[in-house]
């Protein structure tokens, strides 16, 4: 999965770049620095989005244990008073 995210990220960068110089009628290859940075930060900002997925699903699991649980103690606690 990372290496997905990864690949995923980079060609986001770099189209990210290639579009950005297609719209200023540029060459498409005007800095090429420019292109790596992109490619950099778009594997970064995909690696990080997986990351969070996985914390958030984490967190959901969590809170929905927690509502259950306190739905039964509501509910099925409640009777044995």
């Amino acid at each position: 999965m990372p290496l997905s995210a990864t690949v995923i990220g980079a060609l986001l960068g770099l189209g990210t770049q290639m579009y950005s110089n297609a719209l200023r009628k540029l060459p498409y290859m005007r800095h090429p620095w420019e292109h790596l940075v992109g490619m950099g930060l778009g594997a970064v900002f995909a690696n990080q989005m997986v990351k969070w997925d996985i914390k958030a699903a984490e967190n959901l699991d969590k809170i929905l244990l927690r509502a259950k649980e306190a739905n039964e103690r509501r509910y099925f606690d409640s009777d044995e008073d």
